[in-house]
């Protein structure tokens, strides 16, 4: 009798492992981005907390065409949701709205909050970046801001694009973004030239963290007076924020965007479709020098 019983829950056991609820993540980045690392970190704590698997990935290359086969290569395991960027809507719609026509429930984070619910997906967890760039363009411009440029390191990222634009609408100034790439060096130099090319500019936005770092470098490399506020956290930024080279940095807490999803998607498949009644607002928030204390063991992290 006693063997019956342990043999049967040995079999549960197993039964229950087989139907473990198991999620796919693919995000945009070539892994140079130290953003992700951190978005991933929190959808794998997210999965040990509820017990259920998860999977993540990234194409290196950064290139969209190998972001879709990704896409369309996780969707072919039938996995039971799909966490997925949206940087280009035009070049990843046709792969997001194949798995949803699949049947697998999709949540969008981080960038493609506008494309999001017309691919089909249950909801996006991120920030408004038009709205996030506007909030930095006012306060930029409440300190100074007269002449800007915008570093976008992924020209083809409409969230990025948005987060320029808003800055320079909130500042009244016609868009001026240069694309630096996501190499550092790259970066530091395009950064660089333009300032020494236009000594006029007296305010920078680095739509990422990493950004921020190389155009602080720049900045001191060109001996110029600068405003510069970024986009994200990791030490080296509040470092920067501490040391007053960077006035300050927009958060919008990335960990919840890896985190929120596996929840979402969770409750979702085991509650009859549950669901938040909204998307899910990530950022914005600033990040200065009244409150960088607070964070700064969290940069890099868990935010």
């Amino acid at each position: 009798m006693r063997k019956a019983l342990f043999m049967a829950a040995a079999a549960m056991m197993v039964t229950s492992a087989a139907h473990a609820e198991r999620y796919v993540m693919v995000t945009h980045t070539q892994g140079t981005d130290p953003f992700w690392p951190v978005v991933e970190k929190g959808a794998k704590d997210a999965a040990a907390a509820l017990g259920v698997e998860l999977e993540y990935n990234f194409a290196p290359s950064g290139d969209m065409s190998d972001m879709a086969a990704l896409i369309e290569a996780g969707a072919a395991t039938s996995p039971d949701g799909m966490i997925i960027s949206l940087p280009d809507a035009d070049a990843l719609g046709g792969a997001i709205r194949a798995a949803v026509d699949a049947g697998i429930p999709v949540v969008t984070i981080n960038s493609g909050l506008e494309s999001s619910a017309e691919l089909g997906a249950l909801m996006h967890v991120g920030q408004p970046e038009y709205d996030a760039g506007f909030a930095a363009g006012g306060r930029a411009k409440e300190e100074g801001a007269t002449n800007s440029l915008c570093l976008n390191q992924e020209a083809f990222n409409t969230a990025l694009v948005d987060r320029c634009q808003g800055y320079f609408d909130a500042t009244g100034q016609e868009l001026n973004m240069i694309d630096v790439s996501n190499d550092v060096a790259q970066i530091q130099t395009r950064t660089a030239a333009a300032l020494l090319a236009d000594n006029s500019i007296d305010s920078v936005l680095a739509v990422g963290p990493h950004v921020c770092e190389a155009a602080a470098a720049a900045i001191d490399e060109a001996g110029a007076s600068v405003h510069l506020s970024c986009f994200d956290l990791t030490p080296g930024v509040i470092s920067m924020i501490d040391e007053g080279k960077v006035a300050f940095s927009i958060d919008q807490q990335q960990r919840l965007q890896g985190y929120m999803p596996v929840v979402v998607l969770h409750l979702y498949n085991t509650n009859a479709g549950m669901l938040p009644g909204s998307n899910v607002n990530s950022g914005p928030g600033f990040v200065d020098a009244s409150n960088a204390a607070a964070v700064a063991d969290q940069a890099g992290t868990n935010r």
